[in-house]
């Protein structure tokens, strides 16, 4: 007899499951945070950057990959660009500016702000597309195996016939 809880998702598995989303979120917006800074030093022609802006960056990114998946429904990773994925990416993309301008990543420039305000809008609907695309792909993978499976299972069932 088959055990039917086997296959199911323990709660560990889903917490586990998140906490990796918000691992990969992290640091996939950190990257894009941190070459958008370093395109900006370098465009005022200053070649280091800030060991602080980048502990700032990093923590922000956690902070806001919490509350995407916890608070504000995984909107990057949506299945449809709705109301509330919009208003996700607006919140986060405030807070993101509204903390870059506190810590002065940009030294207090609101023009400055305000184009790495639409970078991460930018940002985040390039996100969401890929994430859809990744879906696709997945789906049709896992279509392509599931019809092999089947007729494997067909083959072995007619061998045992």
């Amino acid at each position: 007899m088959r055990d039917k809880n086997k296959n199911k998702t323990t709660l560990w598995e889903k917490y586990l499951t998140k906490e990796i989303g918000i691992e990969f979120k992290a640091c996939l917006y950190f990257f894009a945070i941190l070459f958008f800074y370093c395109m900006y030093r370098i465009c005022i022609q200053v070649y280091d950057a800030s060991i602080l802006h980048m502990t700032e960056m990093i923590l922000t990114c956690y902070f806001i990959g919490y509350a995407q998946v916890y608070l504000l429904w995984n909107f990057d990773e949506a299945d449809s660009f709705g109301g509330k994925e919009i208003l996700g990416m607006v919140l986060c993309t405030a807070i993101y500016s509204i903390l870059s301008y506190v810590f002065n990543w940009f030294d207090h420039r609101i023009a400055l702000t305000l184009g790495f305000a639409a970078y991460l809008i930018v940002c985040y609907v390039c996100v969401y597309f890929i994430y859809k695309s990744k879906r696709r792909i997945d789906d049709k993978q896992l279509n392509e195996d599931l019809a092999l499976f089947k007729t494997e299972h067909k083959k072995v069932q007619d061998t045992e016939d």
